[in-house]
Formats: C-alpha cells, sequence, structure tokens
C-alpha cells in the first residue's frame, strides 16, 4: 500500500484527504518509483474544484497529481530502466503519493534536485511548446505576458539562449528578476500596452501569453497578425483567433524534457522553487496557492 492524497468529490482544498491506495506493479514498459516530489500545478487545483469537470472528468476517489520525480523501486519487461535509477516524468495514475507509476521514466541529472525535476514537467515542456509553434528566432523580439509565473520565467530564459530581445510584463515584484535573466522587464496592468511600446521601439515580432489576463486584442494590435500570438491560458483565444496551445493530448513535446534538465544541471537554465509542503499538508498548499500566498512552483515532497 501507499500513503495518498486523494479527494471524492469536487470542492475546496479540504476534501483533499489522506488516503492508502495500491502501490500497483509495474506493467510493460513501465516503472515504479518511490516518489521524492511531485510539484503541484494550477491544473491540478482547477480539477480538484470541478472547474475542468465537463473537460478532464474524474473517477472518485482521484488521485490528483502528474509531475514527479523519485527512485525506481520496481521495473517493468522493456522498460529500460534499473532499480536504484533516479528519474522524473509524468505519473501514470497520480502522483500526490508515496509510489507512482512511469510509462516514459527520464533519468535525472545527478546535479539537478528531485524538487526541480519534479517542478520542471509540465511548465518546462509548456514555455518549449510555445516557442516552438511561435518559431521565434535570433534577432526578432518576443513579448512575454506573465513572465513571473514558471512557464514565462522558462520561456524567457529560452527565448534569451537563442539570440531573442526579450520584453516581459509581471508585477513589481518580479522585474528585477525578470531584468537579471536578461529581459526588459515591463509592470503589467493598465497601460502596459504602452509601456511595451516604450520599452521596445523597434515593434514586437510575436507574443506569447502565459497570464490569460485578457491581454489578446492589444497583442494582437502590437505584432499586427493574431498569427504570431500565442495562449496557454486565455478561454477566449478563438474570439480573437489566436492559437491556444493546452488543450490537445496530441501537441505535446516531452522529448524537450531531458534537454531541458540538461541545461538545469549545466546552469543554463533557472526554475524557482517557492515552497515545498509535506504530503500531508496538500490541502494547505492548495490553499496557500488559491490565496496567492505561494510564489513560485510548489512542490509536495512524501
Amino acid at each position: 500500500m501507499s500513503t495518498a492524497i486523494t479527494f471524492s468529490r469536487y470542492g475546496g482544498p479540504d476534501v483533499l484527504t489522506r488516503s492508502e491506495v495500491d502501490a500497483s506493479p509495474p506493467g510493460p514498459g513501465q516503472v515504479r518509483i518511490r516518489v521524492r516530489a511531485v510539484a503541484v500545478n494550477l491544473i491540478d487545483l482547477k480539477i480538484r474544484s470541478g472547474m475542468m469537470a465537463d473537460i478532464i472528468p474524474v473517477e472518485f476517489p482521484h488521485l490528483p497529481g502528474w509531475d514527479v520525480a523519485g527512485v525506481v523501486d520496481a521495473v517493468g519487461e522493456g522498460a529500460g530502466t534499473e532499480v536504484g535509477d533516479e528519474v522524473f516524468g509524468v505519473a501514470s495514475l497520480g502522483g500526490y503519493s508515496e509510489y507512482a507509476l512511469l510509462e516514459r521514466p527520464l533519468a535525472k541529472p545527478a546535479e539537478v534536485s528531485f524538487e526541480t525535476a519534479a517542478a520542471l514537467v509540465t511548465v518546462g515542456e509548456t514555455a518549449y511548446r510555445g516557442l516552438h509553434h511561435l518559431d521565434t528566432g535570433r534577432g526578432e523580439t518576443l513579448l512575454i505576458h506573465g513572465a513571473g509565473g514558471s512557464v514565462g520565467t522558462i520561456a524567457l530564459q529560452l527565448a534569451v539562449a537563442r539570440g531573442v530581445t526579450v520584453v516581459a510584463t509581471a508585477g513589481a515584484h518580479d522585474l528585477d528578476r525578470l531584468t537579471a535573466l536578461g529581459a526588459t522587464a515591463v509592470a503589467y496592468g493598465e497601460g502596459w500596452a504602452g509601456r511595451v511600446r516604450a520599452a521596445a521601439p523597434q515593434g514586437v515580432d510575436r507574443i506569447f501569453d502565459t497570464s490569460g489576463a485578457g491581454v489578446l486584442a492589444d497583442s494582437i494590435a502590437l505584432t499586427g497578425d493574431a498569427a504570431l500570438v500565442i495562449t496557454i491560458a486565455d478561454m477566449a483565444a478563438a474570439e480573437h483567433g489566436v492559437r491556444f496551445t493546452g488543450a490537445d493530448p496530441t501537441d505535446r513535446f516531452p522529448q524537450a524534457l531531458p534537454e531541458l534538465a540538461d541545461r538545469v544541471a549545466a546552469g543554463g537554465l533557472d526554475l524557482p522553487i517557492g515552497a515545498t509542503y509535506p504530503l500531508a499538508e496538500a490541502a494547505r498548499a492548495h490553499a496557500d496557492i488559491e490565496a496567492r500566498r505561494a510564489r513560485g512552483k510548489v512542490v509536495l515532497l512524501p
């Protein structure tokens, strides 16, 4: 058996409860890991609340969480991994647990902590995917909305490494940090478009919206073409003719994760961990995120 956090009805953080679930043996191609860290993503909160019930229905009791890192303790036939290996990836049946199954375990570089490896999975892939779809290249100017968040912070660093000029909107508390990462940081909020024009008189070539803060109309005005704007967060994208990426399960780039982990290991990519909580305090972690008391990536430690 495995100690886990599950919920049996939609609701607030208080529906998350400690449970005992089967520590299932791995099937062909799978590994079972002793989870050392599991990331909390905003989608976890949306699923728990019922906000995503029409899009991602779940069966109760539901074991949340996808992004995990840990040590292999059992190997299925053909998995290509050995007991004792340190790996990370997407949990097949949920990750808020002492043990989890992975179908595509990725080797964790020794220089990367379990917390960072788990935190990297969803936000790293999302940042890479957004830049891929925008096809932003050297010499261009990219505007990232919500660059203070984890996806925006990673996208910023990847773009700068490609020789892209980055303008980043964020809250006042993040501006110095984003400037240090190589961006021209601009305060978001009313009047942001004018501040971006002043910061980038050469114009903006492409825009990556990670904020979902109702910025699409002005973003299109900046680029002159809705095809040059992409969002991962604004559900009104179709109304503006803007591409929304993230809803299609086939629209993923998991092959980017080894590269991103190697960048972290080499010191070329920074992903701040805002807070860690014991697995038993998952409800408090969700509550702190909803109340905006937790900044940066939040990670649970079984």
